[in-house]
């Protein structure tokens, strides 16, 4: 599985894949910062929130619908963030599911 979305100050490119064993990876472009107690959130949606640092949030507001029960069955994926197709950082981040992403939002 795999999406995309477009770049601005808080969204970022992306592709979620998944392995055989059910592991998900998730690739992000390069953040400024290392990331800080991770921390990925979803509800099932379209919407998924991965904070990196108590500074650092990157929305993700298009996930499809093949991606998201496999979000919804794993406890932690491994990110890796990527600058010019090299990765920068690899990191491993707790998922957790929430009732409703976009009310964090506000």
């Amino acid at each position: 599985m795999a999406e995309n979305t477009a770049q601005d100050n808080s969204r970022s490119r992306y592709d979620i894949l998944q392995n055989d064993k059910g592991d998900i990876l998730l690739i992000i472009q390069q953040r400024n910062g290392g990331a800080e107690n991770p921390l990925f959130v979803y509800d099932g949606s379209q919407y998924a929130l991965l904070y990196r640092s108590h500074e650092s949030t990157v929305l993700f507001d298009d996930i499809a619908e093949g991606a998201r029960m496999p979000l919804k069955s794993v406890s932690e994926m491994q990110i890796v963030e990527i600058s010019n197709d090299e990765v920068i950082r690899e990191y491993k981040a707790p998922v957790r599911i929430v009732k409703d992403v976009k009310a964090l939002l506000d």
